[in-house]
This record gives C-alpha cells, sequence and structure tokens, in this order.
C-alpha cells in the first residue's frame, strides 16, 4: 500500500482521520491496485474523486449500484456544473468503469485476526442496523466547525440515512445538539418546513453519532434561493404557533445567555454586548427558535413543502430575525465570497428590505442585526474553544466590525 491521507493536511487528510482513526487500520491510495500489509485484508475501497489532491467525495466501491447511487441520490439539489459532473461518475460507477477516469483508489485494509466492526464505523453502524451499510463520504476543506457526514446506503444501492460525526468536543457538542433539536421538532405542518427525523444516536470511541433518516428523494434545490421563505422563517420561530409577546432586550433570558457567553469567552465581546445594551437595552423584541443555519444549501423542496435539514446550531430564545441575518450574512460570505464587512452591509440590506414583514422596525432591525453578530463572534470563540481553531474568515474581522458598529474595542 501507498501513501496514507492520513498524514495530510487537506480535506482527505482531516476526514480520513476522523472516520478511520483507529491506528490497526491500514489505509493506502494507488492508482492501481496494491498489494496488502500481511496479515491484512480489505475491508473497504473507494474511488477518490476527482483526484487525491482536489478530492471532493469518496464514492465506495462495494458495488456497481451502490457506487451508482452514491453519486446519483439527491442530484437535483447540486448546482449544474456540479450535477453534470456527479451525473458522469455515476454513469461511470453504474457500469463498473471508473478506473476510465483515472480516479485513484482509497483501500482500508484491518488486520484479518480483527473484527471490522469494532475499527470501522460503517461496520459498526451496519451492525447495529442489521443489515450492510456502505458510506459515500463527502470531503471539505478543514474548518472549524465541519463533521464528516456518511450517507449511508443499504446493499440494493436504497439510501437508508445519513450519519453526523461529531470527532472533537466542539463538533460533538453540535452533533448532540441537533439530535435534540430533531427530537424536539414540531411537524404539525402548515408554514413549518419538513424536517428529517433522528433514527438514532449513539457514541462510537470518541465520536459521536446521530443516524438521520434521509431526505425524499424527489426533493430539489430552492427555486429562488435569493429569496427568503419568511413564513417558514415565521412559523419555526413561533414552533407552529401564535407569535410570542415582545419584551425588552434587557433582563430577557437571551441576554442573559449572551452575557454568561462572553464571560466565558473573554476578549472585546464583553464591551460590545455592553455597548449594545446600553443602546438598545430598552428595545422590545419578539423572542423564539431558530433555526441557526437557515442558508440555502440547508433547504429544498418536495412536493410543493419546504425541507430544512442541519439543525445542529438550533435553539429557543432568539429574536425573530436571526434566521433572515444568518441567511443574508452568510450567502454572502461563503456563496459569494464576501469580506466581513461587505457580508454585514448584505445582512443590513436584507433586514431593511424584509424586516418589516417580520414585525422588525429600523430600530429593531439594527438591534436584530447587531446581536446576530455578536452571537456569531460567540459561536466562533466556542468552536475555537472546542477544539476547532479559529475561522479565517471570521477571525479577528468580525470583532473589527462590532467595534466599528457598537464603538467597543477591537482587540
Amino acid at each position: 500500500m501507498t501513501d496514507d491521507p492520513r498524514d495530510r493536511r487537506d480535506g482527505i487528510g482531516w476526514v480520513t482521520r476522523a472516520i478511520f482513526g483507529d491506528e490497526r487500520l491500514r489505509l493506502g491510495v494507488a492508482a492501481k491496485a496494491a498489494g496488502l500489509p500481511p496479515g491484512h485484508r480489505t475491508v473497504a475501497r473507494y474511488a477518490v474523486v476527482p483526484s487525491v489532491d482536489r478530492a471532493k467525495f469518496l464514492l465506495p466501491l462495494a458495488s456497481r449500484r451502490v457506487g451508482a447511487a452514491s453519486t446519483l441520490a439527491y442530484n437535483a439539489l447540486r448546482p449544474p456544473r456540479v450535477r453534470a459532473n456527479r451525473l458522469a461518475v455515476g454513469v461511470l460507477a453504474g457500469l463498473g468503469v471508473t478506473g476510465l477516469a483515472r480516479m485513484p483508489v482509497l483501500t482500508v485494509a484491518a488486520p484479518t485476526d480483527a473484527d471490522p466492526a469494532e475499527l470501522l464505523l460503517t461496520a459498526h453502524l451496519a451492525r447495529v442496523e442489521g443489515r450492510p451499510l456502505h458510506a459515500a463520504i463527502g470531503i471539505r476543506p478543514p474548518d472549524p466547525h465541519h463533521k464528516p457526514t456518511l450517507q449511508l446506503f443499504d446493499g440494493r444501492g436504497a439510501a437508508w440515512a445519513y450519519a453526523k460525526v461529531g470527532w472533537n468536543d466542539a463538533t460533538r457538542a453540535m452533533v448532540r445538539a441537533e439530535a435534540d433539536a430533531l427530537r424536539a421538532a414540531p411537524r404539525a405542518g402548515g408554514d413549518l418546513p419538513a424536517v428529517p427525523r433522528l433514527l438514532r444516536e449513539l457514541a462510537w470511541g470518541n465520536l459521536a453519532v446521530t443516524l438521520v433518516e434521509p431526505m425524499p428523494a424527489g426533493v430539489r434545490r430552492l427555486p429562488r434561493p435569493d429569496r427568503p421563505e419568511l413564513a417558514a422563517m415565521l412559523a419555526v420561530a413561533r414552533r407552529g404557533g401564535p407569535p410570542a409577546a415582545p419584551r425588552p432586550l434587557a433582563g430577557s433570558p437571551f441576554l442573559a445567555d449572551l452575557t454568561a457567553r462572553a464571560r466565558r469567552a473573554g476578549g472585546p465581546v464583553g464591551a460590545a454586548l455592553a455597548a449594545l445594551v446600553e443602546r438598545d437595552g430598552a428595545t422590545t423584541l419578539e423572542f423564539g427558535h431558530w433555526h441557526g443555519d437557515w442558508v440555502p444549501w440547508n433547504l429544498g423542496t418536495h412536493r410543493g413543502r419546504l425541507v430544512a435539514w442541519d439543525w445542529e446550531n438550533s435553539g429557543p430564545g432568539r429574536p425573530v430575525g436571526f434566521d433572515l441575518a444568518h441567511q443574508a450574512f452568510q450567502s454572502a460570505l461563503s456563496l459569494r465570497g464576501r469580506p466581513v464587512p461587505e457580508a454585514t452591509a448584505d445582512l443590513v440590506a436584507v433586514l431593511d428590505r424584509y424586516g418589516d414583514r417580520l414585525g422588525l422596525d429600523p430600530t429593531r432591525r439594527r438591534l436584530v442585526a447587531d446581536a446576530y453578530l455578536v452571537e456569531l463572534w460567540l459561536r466562533t470563540a466556542e468552536l475555537a474553544a472546542g477544539g476547532g481553531g479559529w475561522s479565517d474568515r471570521l477571525h479577528p474581522a468580525l470583532l473589527h466590525v462590532l467595534a466599528d458598529r457598537l464603538g467597543s474595542p477591537r482587540e
């Protein structure tokens, strides 16, 4: 066997360290079949799509049917160019000729006398679920909040579940939070989005794992991803019920939560929060639930109903409008590659355009914008403290924006 990708510092490196972390497993990547170490047997094989240096996806080579399903499932959610590339790979996988694309193969080997379910997460999940399971694994760049996600297929190539994997303190907390959110999510219909069911929550070694039901096979991308789904945001905030009575920021559980978290985080965020309270403490707001990561890539439609997934940042007691602020800021930052000051300007513009439909006048819109930026900074600091490291896109630029908007210290 050749180079072990766990030694790399890029996307395929951190994902393979998290998923195949047991030292008894031997990993190697080769363009052609390579010999196994003595006393080992192959327990999994993946095509690295499209290459090791540009890895985006680990395609399971368990069978033609599984390989094709892992690339073609939910292709309608992807942008046109990605969709076309996945379709081409899926055709090759279905024909059993992925080698024609010259994609390297990752081989995972285990000692012959070892139980794969003790060493390999997918094998363990298959035993728990009582059926053969095969994992298609997405590859993303290293990031403080990224979690490996395994799309699990059974032997027939049918989607069985998504496995969300928490591998450090920060991501373990996120995985457990999503499990709690899915258990408690209202499913009464109306303007509420459809939410996947939690199938199972478990610990395996130092990993926290949740199994979440797969999305409906016919789910599609949002036809207008730039248009906020305001009715659904309000339904989530109100849990499908009536509006909550507005209350002042000062004395609210939300402010108490921010204050405690800012104290733990330390640094200048405490001064930014104090400036916000001094300016807007008497301003009343409606508080409610929020999704926590309401962005177009976590949303789709199925049979005319909105579908929302990835609820690990969900929580109660947030100002109504936080999901709108988050969508605007993160779409600018992540989709359009804008720096934090420009993403903040987009956030303000979107709140000005749509905020009145959420009951936000100009004073409340300003408060929601700045309170969201404080919340986002605290989330960033908590992820760093949990072992994920600092986000280069947000640190320290977000502190500078808060200082400019609230007149607080930069550092």
